[in-house]
């Protein structure tokens, strides 16, 4: 992969008389398989890195659509999550429907700097008409590159006439003043040298013709890409990302990566795009979007913060707002076992986590979740939790600290527990609520309840 090698001029694109299916790759009776080159790279990672959004646009045609009080309002979030570095850079829209460029009109009227507002079209004219009207200073298009999209989506015409066809509506954006951002559709699964390298050249030859930069979505569609840099092209991401940047000269800054999570590779891949020389990876908000959905926005932040060493500004409590916006607002219910946001990511029911957690809060936890995102840890107390469970539900529903702090000697725990275990002992399988916990404390530790009147609302029936 020297770049010598194939640093060609006139680097064509390839014609080739039947698709390039990699089958070797994709025997489709079998799950994708994974192949290494022996070809390893070095780490690359830019000095600034950035996420983008595309919540209204790729995260919106999987769901029931946003109204446009819901996209100000996640906009809005989107911002106040940014910071004030704008760390969430850009945030991509359609442009199609009236509702769709009142959202865009609406969030552009909030006067936010960050997230910029982007736009998304096929590569057709008619689409570029709408792109004319809409004011946005970059306009993602979707170009297929794989075989798979070049012959059966656009029969009878090969990669030569395919890829001139996107070349004419890039420079037709070029000539209105707009970014073009290219996304790269089913480039793991495209022909890197003989359709992806010459079509980059080309686009970084109109970039100079008319003095403006672009933009490359590397779209890993499927999510079948691999964040090993041993790997083997076209899945390897590490390598995608190292041929764009060292043999087509497309500068990190100009990189970005939109994974899927098909495989649940999508987290891994994206931070791969990151430390081989993507500044930008591409996410929605909870990972929504088509089948199993897009690299969560959420994930990457904490990502950003283990590669950087630092959040740059982001205000991380903003996530659980907007987990808490999706919920009570529009709806949408959050599984449970949910990374970060959902119910039980900070909550332990084992009684042996609970009384790790009562002896060092450190010790089942990865960080500050009261900190980081104004989620205080908890304890779901069932057959499992043991007195530790019971203690560690108590010192946390009441907020009890230092001396205050109850523990298993204390009178009544113990009863408590007893009579927690004979629930399930009689054959209970659901665990104990709050209000049921709260009865308990009433009946065995009556003193606490009067103790803790003042400090913490009790709410009982």
């Amino acid at each position: 992969m020297r770049k010598e090698s194939i640093d060609l001029p006139d680097y064509e694109v390839v014609d080739v008389p039947k698709p390039k299916l990699y089958k070797e790759f994709f025997p489709w009776d079998k799950p994708p398989l994974t192949v290494f080159d022996g070809i390893l790279l070095p780490l690359k990672t830019p000095e600034k890195i950035w996420i983008t959004d595309t919540t209204f646009r790729d995260g919106q045609q999987a769901r029931e659509p946003y109204s446009v009080k819901q996209i100000v309002d996640l906009y809005t979030l989107l911002h106040e999550l940014g910071g004030p570095e704008g760390k969430i850079l850009q945030s991509e829209f359609f442009l199609y429907s009236k509702k769709d460029r009142e959202a865009v009109e609406a969030c552009r009227n909030l006067g936010y700097d960050y997230p910029l507002i982007v736009g998304w079209m096929r590569p057709t004219y008619e689409d570029l008409i709408l792109v004319k009207g809409s004011k946005v200073e970059e306009c993602g298009m979707v170009t297929p590159v794989s075989d798979y999209h070049i012959f059966y989506k656009f029969p009878g015409l090969g990669r030569q006439k395919v890829i001139s066809k996107y070349l004419e509506v890039v420079e037709e954006v070029f000539k209105l003043g707009i970014v073009p951002r290219v996304h790269l559709e089913d480039s793991t699964r495209a022909d890197i040298f003989g359709v992806v390298v010459p079509f980059i050249r080309k686009l970084m030859k109109l970039s100079r013709k008319y003095g403006l930069p672009f933009r490359v979505r590397v779209c890993d569609t499927l999510g079948i890409g691999l964040p090993w840099d041993g790997a083997a092209l076209p899945r390897s991401v590490p390598k995608l990302i190292w041929v764009l940047n060292n043999i087509c000269d497309v500068p990190s800054e100009q990189l970005e990566f939109h994974g899927h999570n098909d495989f649940h590779m999508g987290v891994a891949n994206s931070v791969s795009a990151w430390l081989y020389g993507a500044s930008l990876v591409n996410c929605t908000l909870l990972g929504i979007g088509e089948r199993a959905g897009n690299v969560p926005l959420e994930a990457m932040v904490f990502m950003y913060a283990n590669i950087k060493g630092d959040l740059d500004g982001m205000d991380t409590k903003v996530i659980t707002k907007i987990a808490q916006y999706y919920e009570e607002e529009i709806g949408y219910s959050i599984p449970p076992y949910y990374p970060i946001v959902g119910e039980n990511f900070n909550v332990t029911w084992a009684g042996i986590h609970a009384d790790g957690l009562l002896k060092n809060i450190e010790m089942y936890l990865p960080f500050d979740t009261e900190k980081l995102l104004d989620r205080p840890p908890g304890v779901a107390v069932s057959e499992y939790s043991g007195l530790a469970g019971v203690v560690f539900w108590i010192n946390h529903y009441f907020k009890l600290t230092g001396e205050n702090k109850v523990t298993k000697s204390t009178p009544g725990v113990v009863e408590i527990h007893d009579e927690i275990k004979a629930m399930y002992d009689e054959g209970r399988l659901t665990r104990i609520g709050n209000e049921e916990m709260l009865a308990l404390v009433k009946k065995h530790m009556p003193w606490l309840l009067e103790k803790a009147n003042n400090r913490v609302k009790v709410k009982m029936k």
